[in-house]
């Protein structure tokens, strides 16, 4: 038992390890481009073991677990990243309690995120772009960004770092690059007129690589560090 136990944790090691060196060859060696380890439905162990193997940043989808994790553990530097749905009722404990969020759609959200971290530094937040234009994804429509980001503006308890988006569910690699390029162009777009932005987060386990090269900035790997997402 104990052999396999220490099996899997030197593949969450290995794994981290392996994709910074794929970021790097497709990269051309950009150290710029940042890792977010989605630890959803993970155990405290194994996130453990991802920060022993280096990693800082981790995003949750579900607030009520994430907020047991971030209780247990108490690690220098760690960094949480809210990824998920956002719930009206539950802004108040994802202001208090996450370093960044992601997955900013509506305005009424940000309004009561931003009411909720008074007292506290600015939360770093992205804007959700639904780039696949689906009906059952979250975020807001491409056209629409400008003036959401102007709406944003009166919210001095947020810190707008840029754009993520969930692409299309697809393995073609035109549909996903489409959307890439799309994106990239709408992030290009908001940083002209405001430096601050720095944050294009796309890409995911099966997708990574094709979102480094339309321009990602910080990519969401889970099932490509960890496997199947059960909690052990």
């Amino acid at each position: 038992m104990l052999g396999f136990f220490l099996q899997k944790m030197s593949k969450i090691k290995n794994n981290i390890k392996d994709i910074y060196n794929r970021l790097l060859k497709q990269s051309a060696c950009n150290l710029d481009i940042k890792l977010l380890v989605v630890s959803k439905s993970q155990s405290v162990k194994n996130i453990e073991e991802a920060y022993d193997a280096g990693q800082r940043l981790f995003g949750e989808n579900y607030l009520q677990e994430a907020l047991e994790k971030i209780q247990q553990i108490n690690k220098p530097k760690i960094e949480w990243h809210f990824i998920g749905p956002i719930q009206s009722n539950k802004c108040k404990l994802i202001a208090e309690n996450f370093s960044w969020v992601q997955s900013i759609d509506r305005i009424k959200v940000a309004s009561r995120i931003n009411e909720y971290r008074e007292s506290m530094p600015p939360i770093n937040v992205c804007i959700q772009i639904n780039i696949s234009n689906e009906l059952s994804k979250s975020g807001v429509q491409p056209h629409n960004l400008k003036a959401f980001i102007n709406e944003m503006k009166s919210f001095r308890n947020l810190k707008l770092r840029g754009i993520m988006s969930i692409p299309s569910n697809t393995n073609n690699p035109d549909k996903l690059s489409e959307e890439f390029m799309e994106l990239r162009k709408l992030y290009e777009e908001i940083k002209f007129s405001d430096p601050d932005i720095d944050t294009l987060s796309m890409g995911m386990s099966n997708d990574y690589l094709i979102a480094v090269k339309y321009g990602a900035t910080l990519i969401r790997v889970g099932s490509g560090i960890f496997g199947s997402r059960e909690l052990i």
